[in-house]
C-alpha cells in the first residue's frame, strides 16, 4: 500500500528497502496466493538462557557478548556465545558491530620483549601512568602495577602529578598487596646465588622510557629492593607493555568515561571497585574465561576454563 500510494515503482521500491526484487516478487507471489507465511521458528536455546544472560546484560551494559557468555557459563548454563549474540541483538542489548570491531583492533595481544615469556604469576609487573580529567579537580593521574601472567591489578596510586615517587608509590601499593595476599612479603621468594650469595631477583618491572622510570631516586628504590627488577621497552614501542595499557582502556571504558567525573575522591572510589571486580568477578577471555585472582592464587589454570564443559566423543 505504501508503494502504491507513493506511486513508486516496484524496483525503486525494493532498493529504497534494501530488498532484492526477485524477494519481492516470489513474497508478492505467495501472498496472491494466500500461501501461509513460514516461520517463526521456536528458539529453544536462546529462551533457556534469556533470562540469565539479559540479567547479566543489564547489570553490565559496558560488557560484549563473550564476557556475558563467560558469565552464564559461570552460572552453569551451557549456551554458545553465537547463541548469546544473537539473543543480544534480538533484544537490543549488544553494541554495533562495527563499535566491537574497532575495541578487537585496539585489544590485539602483544606480548612485552621478555628473554622467556611468564610461566606464573609475580614474575613480571607492569607499571604506568593514565590521565584522567574530572569536572572540578582537573587532571589526575593513575599509577598502577599489573601482573603479566594472571592479569591481576594491584592497587591504583592516584595523584595530580606523574613523577618518580609517584611511581615508587605504586609498586609499594603492590608489594604490600602481595603481602596480603600470600602472608608473606615477596624477597621470602628470592633465591640465592651460589657463586655470590646474593638474593636473586622475583619480579620484573616493565615500563616505558619516560622520565619518572629514569630517574635516580627509581632506580634507587629498585636496588633496595633484591626481589626487584626493572626493565625498559625500546623507544616508541607502547605495545611492548600492551597488558598494562589494554588494562588502563578497560578501566576507562567501564568505569571512568560513562558519564563526568567531578572529583578525585570519585575517580579513586570507581577505579578501586573497577579492579576489585575486574580482579574476582569478571572472567577474562586471554586467560581461558577465568578470573585474574583465581589464575593468581592458583586456584585456575589460564589455559583451561574452570566451568564444566562438554565432552564431544569420536564418532564409531
Amino acid at each position: 500500500m505504501i508503494r502504491v500510494e507513493a506511486g513508486m515503482s516496484t524496483a525503486r521500491f525494493c532498493k529504497l528497502i534494501d530488498m532484492p526484487e526477485r524477494t519481492w516478487r516470489r513474497w508478492q507471489a505467495k501472498a496472491k496466493a494466500e500461501q501461509p507465511v513460514k516461520g517463526p521458528w521456536p528458539q529453544p536455546a536462546r529462551d533457556a538462557a534469556r533470562p540469565l544472560v539479559t540479567a547479566h546484560a543489564l547489570a553490565k551494559p559496558e560488557w560484549g557478548h563473550r564476557k556475558i557468555w563467560a558469565m552464564t557459563r559461570h552460572d552453569g548454563h551451557k549456551v554458545s556465545q553465537t547463541t548469546v549474540l544473537r539473543l543480544l541483538r534480538d533484544d537490543g542489548l549488544i553494541l554495533p558491530s562495527e563499535y566491537q570491531k574497532q575495541r578487537r583492533e585496539l585489544a590485539k595481544d602483544r606480548k612485552a620483549a621478555f628473554a622467556r615469556n611468564p610461566t606464573g604469576p609475580n614474575q613480571v609487573w607492569q607499571l604506568d601512568f593514565s590521565e584522567v580529567e574530572t569536572t572540578t579537580g582537573g587532571t589526575w593521574r593513575i599509577a598502577g602495577c599489573r601482573d603479566w601472567f594472571s592479569k591481576v591489578e594491584h592497587p591504583f596510586h592516584t595523584s595530580p602529578t606523574a613523577n618518580q615517587h609517584d611511581a615508587i608509590a605504586a609498586i609499594e601499593l603492590a608489594l604490600a598487596d602481595y603481602e596480603v595476599m600470600f602472608g608473606h612479603p615477596l624477597v621470602d621468594q628470592c633465591e640465592v646465588d651460589a657463586e655470590t650469595g646474593e638474593l636473586l631477583p622475583v619480579v620484573t618491572i616493565v615500563t616505558d622510557n619516560g622520565g619518572p622510570f629514569r630517574s635516580l631516586n627509581f632506580e634507587l628504590f629498585i636496588m633496595r629492593h633484591p626481589e626487584l627488577r626493572h626493565v625498559r621497552t625500546r623507544v616508541k614501542s607502547p605495545g611492548q607493555n600492551g597488558s598494562r595499557e589494554r588494562g588502563f582502556g578497560t578501566l576507562k571504558y567501564e568505569r571512568l568515561f560513562l558519564d563526568d567525573i567531578p572529583d578525585a575522591l570519585t575517580l579513586v572510589e570507581r577505579a578501586e571497585d573497577y579492579r576489585i571486580e575486574y580482579n574476582e568477578i569478571r572472567p577474562h577471555e586471554a586467560i581461558a574465561w577465568n578470573r585474574p585472582m583465581e589464575v593468581h592464587l592458583g586456584l585456575a589454570d589460564p589455559t583451561i576454563p574452570n566451568f564444566e564443559r562438554e565432552q564431544i566423543l569420536p564418532t564409531p
